[in-house]
């Protein structure tokens, strides 16, 4: 990519990036259903077509890290080392998402999308897009297990574990509790005898 490509990329992602940040603020401090696209635009001094040329729906503006999430997700599994397990590597990426559950953000984030029936509606179509793409990646993977039923439990236990984080108290104990759950079913297909991390 030469730099003036490089340059592109960088201020259309910054765009992107200030377009959403304003979304979730408008939504957040007058209500989703009260903003429109248009006031969107105008806050964030850019035109209406720019705002669509970034985010396919209003939705979309709220979750505009849906194909980063999903991109962590395969990536989890499609690139862990050869010493970690497939569990350890979904295991620990779900760890790394319970750290931001935990934060004021993603309270006020979760906290929208509760109040809303389309955000909620959104949110369930993305985690089932979330959890196609992760069953492609585990059935991919070596240490696959043997059945398609089992890689589907799998990748849904795993998004299963996310949104029951979300909601916890102690977001991280829940992963891990989740997960010791998890391995006893799946570690024999996987070919290790743990696949929790080492402390």
């Amino acid at each position: 990519m030469d730099s003036k490509a490089g340059r592109r990329e960088r201020k259309k992602a910054a765009t992107r990036n200030h377009i959403a940040e304003v979304a979730l603020r408008l939504f957040t401090a007058h209500g989703y259903d009260e903003v429109g696209m248009r006031e969107v635009a105008a806050e964030a001094d850019v035109a209406v077509t720019t705002v669509f040329a970034h985010f396919a729906s209003k939705e979309a503006l709220v979750f505009d890290q849906d194909e980063h999430h999903e991109e962590r997700l395969v990536g989890a599994v499609a690139n862990r080392s050869p010493d970690q397990s497939l569990l350890n590597a979904l295991r620990a990426e779900a760890l790394n998402a319970a750290r931001w559950f935990s934060t004021p953000k993603s309270i006020s984030f979760w906290t929208l999308v509760e109040g809303s029936a389309a955000l909620r509606g959104y949110a369930s179509q993305m985690q089932a897009r979330h959890e196609q793409a992760l069953v492609s990646a585990i059935a991919s993977d070596p240490e696959a297990p043997t059945s398609a039923t089992a890689c589907r439990a799998l990748a849904r236990f795993t998004l299963d574990a996310y949104s029951l984080a979300r909601d916890a108290e102690n977001p991280l104990a829940t992963v891990e509790e989740i997960f010791d759950l998890i391995e006893p079913g799946f570690a024999p297909a996987a070919g290790r005898q743990s696949a929790k991390p080492p402390k």
